[in-house]
């Protein structure tokens, strides 16, 4: 009997050896089956200009979707854009109904944990937006006021690194979309929006609104596409190719289009 239950054990041993060899062995073959697909789905928030957003005719566009497309031209395949609820991306990228996150997403050790990153190809700040009347010049002056943002973004985790910032503030309302909560701005019922330099200084430069940039920035960061964990491969075709676009001035080109000059960092 010992000897039959030693035999067993030992099989058992030697399948789940076998078992996960073949599993550490397996390969990536997550842009191979993207080419071979021939599509290539985006996630975006589509109310996040100037990097995704819809014009007057209702067509997605901005400094995000032009990049992915040379992209996507340059691989051969087809670009999808997918709006998505902000707030739930990293479940949509996890169950597959998108390919990528891409669309001003900052890159946070939260997120690092579930989403597979680039490079870093663009710097942003989290900044303070008030109406030029309101007489707030500094964070101070919002002691006891009403501040907005955009729920499922990075500037709830920059509010949330400055607790006493936070603490000083009356109410902080959460929106579905920045674009919202700049209305809501406009119309008083907030008293700031919290929110990225680029989006803010874009808006209020096309829209010609009434509104200022606080010089003090809560928090410093990048922004970079987010991967599916274990499509390390896609993700390195993609950022192989986004360098190329650096390096012969194409990212630069699509960068002063937008913002009239380059501010991308990707490489350097």
């Amino acid at each position: 009997m010992k000897k039959y239950l030693a035999l067993i054990v030992t099989v058992m041993l030697i399948c789940i050896f076998l078992l996960s060899g073949c599993s550490a062995a397996k390969k990536d073959t997550s842009w191979e089956d993207v080419k071979k697909k021939g599509v290539f789905v985006l996630g975006l928030d589509d109310s996040f200009p100037p990097m995704g957003f819809r014009d007057e005719n209702g067509q997605i566009v901005g400094f995000d979707i032009d990049v992915a497309k040379e992209v996507c031209n340059r691989l051969g395949i087809e670009l999808k854009l997918q709006p998505i609820n902000w707030d739930a991306k990293e479940q949509e990228l996890n169950t597959k109904n998108i390919d990528c996150i891409w669309n001003g997403l900052t890159i946070t050790p939260e997120r690092q944990k579930n989403i597979l990153f680039t490079k870093p190809y663009m710097d942003n700040r989290q900044v303070v937006i008030v109406r030029a009347d309101s007489g707030i010049t500094s964070l101070a002056g919002l002691a006891g006021k009403t501040l907005g943002l955009q729920a499922g973004s990075s500037a709830k985790d920059a509010l949330t690194s400055k607790p006493d910032f936070e603490a000083s503030l009356a109410n902080v309302i959460e929106f579905d979309e920045n674009m919202t909560a700049l209305m809501d701005l406009e119309l008083g019922g907030l008293d700031a929006v919290l929110m990225d330099e680029i989006v803010a200084r874009y808006y209020i430069q096309q829209k010609d609104k009434n509104f200022i940039v606080l010089d003090e920035a809560l928090a410093s960061e990048e922004y970079g596409i987010g991967f599916r964990k274990g499509d390390q491969a896609l993700m390195e075709k993609f950022q192989e190719t986004l360098i190329a676009m650096a390096k012969d001035s194409t990212l630069a080109a699509i960068s002063e289009k937008w913002f009239g000059e380059d501010i991308t960092v990707i490489d350097r």
